[in-house]
């Protein structure tokens, strides 16, 4: 794939997380660290077993149910050892009323970040890479400095090395809740050089390995990483390395602004703050590259993860280092999730499951598996950002949150996950960046 970024005329394409998500920075949680131990050295708890087979019917009125609190159209597919289920909801088109269906093609968001965490410790292995080395030893100037000799590759992968996030300045009129921004760039080309830049002009969060702050910069850094060490374009080598290996058919780098292939439109509300929400389907993913550029399929989601927990695509120690934990927390205080390696492991009624989510202008994404790949879910959505914010900048849960966490429920815990314990569980939080996310 030829690349076009800027002064790299050969790159076509950008890449989706965003985080992922990309489409505001986030709030900066710390993490919750043992004193005077780095906050990568926290580990999840060990996985239950899921507590029952789901119930195809049931996961049909929980889909249809979040479509009734407000989505415009959502899909699904669940998998409990050899049984499958995939399913949509909802419009692919609020003009033409055109139905989503299972399966179809979605911007997958910061999801990306675990493709390239996977590429980067594929290079690990092949001892070109060393997860605690500084990132200024492999590109001299870029992180310039006392701060390109103190970030180490791992800080960037878990979001400790205190860099800010570049999307701010990208798209500055999202700090007023307006989609100006997002209009006036929707066909801008931007080299990663210039996203890098950006980020490193934002404000701080901490000093590096310091506490746990997602940044949307450290995964194009280690996109350029990967380039250096590698000597090819890091989409081609995730193409070959990864989705090539893993045996994925319906998902690629995007070489231009329109996604090919059977796909929704995606409308971003902004907080509701855009009346009716706006189609971004159409739109130059250079601003999300290696942080969040990957289009993908809910089933070649489900395949891409559990080839990675099963060892198909990294070797045993590498996925222990991947899930080599910081425990992040909600802006109340309230544990959240454990980050590992563009990995995150989340906490259900029945056990812990691995994934990520994802969210670019209209498009969200999450997938999660269990530990040994045998039963998972993923799920895109295309309506974005449809909750209020309180007074610090944080979205309000809305009844689309509500039933999404009940068909996520019972597609990975099955229909007696609430019987599995007698204490009260705490609610789930789903798209746990996106619950994290603000805007300064």
């Amino acid at each position: 794939m030829a690349r076009r970024f800027g002064r790299r005329l050969r790159r076509t394409g950008a890449a989706a997380g965003a985080a992922v998500v990309l489409t505001m920075t986030l709030a900066q949680v710390p993490a919750a660290a043992v004193p005077g131990e780095a906050p990568s050295a926290r580990t999840p708890p060990a996985a239950r077993p899921p507590a029952g087979p789901f119930d195809p019917a049931k996961l049909r009125a929980t889909l249809d149910a979040t479509h009734e609190a407000g989505m415009h159209g959502l899909y699904s597919a669940a998998r409990d050892g050899r049984t499958r289920w995939d399913g949509a909801s909802g419009v692919a088109d609020t003009r033409t009323e055109r139905p989503v269906t299972p399966n179809m093609r979605q911007r997958a968001g910061s999801i990306t970040k675990t493709f390239v965490a996977t590429a980067i410790l594929q290079q690990v292995e092949e001892g070109r890479i060393a997860l605690d080395t500084p990132v200024g030893r492999y590109l001299p100037g870029l992180v310039p400095g006392e701060l390109g000799e103190q970030t180490t590759v791992r800080m960037l992968l878990n979001h400790t090395s205190g860099i800010g996030d570049y999307i701010a300045a990208a798209f500055p009129s999202l700090g007023e809740l307006s989609p100006e921004s997002l209009d006036e760039h929707r066909f801008r080309d931007v080299p990663p050089e210039q996203l890098v830049s950006w980020g490193l002009q934002a404000q701080r969060t901490g000093i590096p390995g310091e506490r746990w702050s997602y940044s949307n910069t450290n995964y194009i850094i280690a996109g350029l990483l990967l380039e250096k060490v590698t000597g090819t374009e890091a989409e081609k080598y995730i193409t070959r390395n990864v989705i090539a290996k893993a045996g994925l058919k319906n998902t690629y780098f995007p070489s231009s602004p329109w996604v090919f292939g059977p796909h929704s439109r995606m409308y971003e509300s902004l907080y509701q703050q855009v009346d009716p929400p706006r189609d971004y389907s159409t739109f130059d993913m250079s601003w999300a590259w290696t942080a969040g550029a990957l289009v993908s399929t809910t089933g070649d989601l489900n395949r891409f993860y559990r080839r990675l927990l099963t060892g198909g695509l990294i070797g045993e120690e590498s996925l222990v280092q991947m899930k080599r934990a910081v425990a992040v927390n909600d802006p109340d205080g309230n544990f959240l999730m454990n980050y590992g390696l563009g990995l995150y492991a989340l906490s259900l009624p029945c056990g812990t499951f691995w994934g990520h989510d994802g969210a670019v202008f209209g498009a969200a994404t999450q997938s999660l598996s269990s530990e040994d790949g045998s039963r998972q879910m993923s799920v895109a959505l295309n309506l974005t950002k449809h909750q209020q914010l309180d007074a610090r900048g944080v979205p309000i849960p809305h009844p689309i949150d509500n039933a999404l966490g009940a068909h996520v429920v019972e597609a990975l815990c099955g229909s007696r996950a609430a019987t599995q314990s007698a204490a009260p569980e705490r609610p789930v939080q789903l798209l746990p960046l996106q619950s994290l996310r603000t805007v300064h």
